[in-house]
């Protein structure tokens, strides 16, 4: 079970929580409103993620976390981005200004109809509910000049990869260009001094560790059993067809909340601290993968092994070490342990595939990380190595944002 001050709150103040209800002439605080502001928006940020053209998992993972940071900070005691105070506000509508004025500029290619009609759902016309809802934009605004300062556009620039042997290159079928380049250089959140160490030296030499990391990734490709093929497409969490890996670590968080009937206090806390961590994971991620810039299996086992082999699932275009999926799967479930301890759950994320079970989430984590040595798409150091460094940025956020 938790020991955070925020699962406190929840416990002291799960008899208090009610649906976002009319205004009173005393509001009461965030701890007395259910979540279900906030768990509607995450709900609609992860399908304009899905649909919206250029939201790969970096990209989605910034927007997520800044959504966060509008809700943590315009409702909660602690402040991430230096926003505004009030007090004695409506907080449903409070968050519900914040997290539509935030998404539509996060979002400004989307169609806005299914966001001008979310805020609409929510919202209160009375005087009260007006001045929420400006403190809520106010909020948002604050968050999204700060998010201009993060090198987010730094990624536009051109890049050419380095040479040489055990180098990354673009990789079958579409041999597409490094997608940024540059993201590990963006500002992170909190996460500082997690980099792991080296890959394994890269080498043709079938005694070496090397040339047995990319040999197992070819036997499994070679021998999966339906169970591990349903883990690999489980987790693919393809950008375009579904919310990207950092969706579906946000998916769980939601579903979590759900589960727990969870109060706005706790969400605000929640969504905050799982997003930052997974958009920090995929800043760490990025400038670890850059910096090793180490070739994927199939252009190795292509190379070296076999040259008509082809993995389960399509790799992506960047470097290999480490793995994206276990650095931020692992830094979002260190997150929801420290919040909800060992929380059993059913994965619902996909409607188009069965859901799947797990006794923690930790488990869920590490079946995630592995699912992409079945989809043959890493080598197991860049998998273990990627679920320690995803254990130390969660450390570091739960320590910034509750310390």
């Amino acid at each position: 079970m938790p020991s955070s001050m925020s699962r406190r709150s929840f416990l002291g103040n799960a008899s208090l929580m009610i649906a976002a209800a009319p205004l009173a002439q005393r509001a009461p605080g965030p701890a007395a409103f259910s979540a279900r502001v906030p768990t509607a928006w995450f709900d609609l940020t992860l399908d304009l993620a899905r649909t919206t053209p250029g939201f790969s998992p970096p990209v989605a993972a910034r927007a997520f976390a800044y959504t966060a940071i509008a809700l943590h900070d315009a409702i909660g005691p602690r402040r991430i981005a230096r926003a505004p105070r009030a007090a004695g506000l409506h907080w449903p509508t409070v968050a519900n200004s914040a997290m539509a004025t935030i998404v539509r500029d996060l979002f400004p290619t989307t169609s806005r109809q299914a966001i001008d009609e979310l805020e609409r759902r929510f919202a209160q016309s009375s005087p009260a509910g007006r001045r929420a809802a400006a403190h809520g934009r106010r909020v948002a605004r604050h968050v999204l000049v700060w998010s201009r300062t993060d090198g987010y556009r730094r990624n536009a620039l051109p890049y050419t990869p380095p040479q040489g042997a055990g180098l990354w290159v673009p990789t079958p079928p579409a041999f597409a260009p490094a997608l940024h380049p540059f993201w590990g250089r963006n500002r992170p959140f909190v996460e500082a001094a997690c980099a792991p160490a080296a890959p394994p030296a890269y080498s043709e030499d079938p005694s070496s560790e090397f040339y047995a990391e990319a040999r197992e990734v070819y036997d499994v490709g070679r021998s999966l059993t339906p169970e591990q093929t349903a883990i690999a497409r489980f987790w693919s969490d393809d950008p375009g067809v579904t919310p990207t890996p950092g969706g579906h670590s946000l998916s769980i968080a939601t579903q979590t909340l759900r589960a727990l009937d969870a109060p706005l206090d706790v969400a605000a806390e929640a969504y905050a601290s799982v997003t930052i961590a997974v958009s920090d994971a995929f800043i760490a991620c990025w400038r670890t993968k850059f910096r090793y810039n180490l070739l994927r299996p199939v252009t190795y086992i292509q190379r070296v092994i076999d040259p008509a082999w082809m993995p389960l699932l399509t790799t992506p275009p960047f470097p290999e070490y480490t793995s994206g999926h276990s650095v931020q799967s692992m830094a979002a479930a260190e997150v929801l342990t420290d919040l909800f301890g060992r929380h059993g759950f059913t994965d619902h994320t996909h409607a188009t595939l069965p859901a799947r079970s797990f006794r923690s989430f930790r488990a869920a984590a590490r079946e995630a990380a592995f699912s992409r040595l079945y989809g043959g798409i890493h080598y197991r150091a860049a998998i273990e190595r990627g679920m320690d460094e995803g254990e130390c940025i969660a450390r570091r956020v739960r320590a910034k944002l509750t310390g």
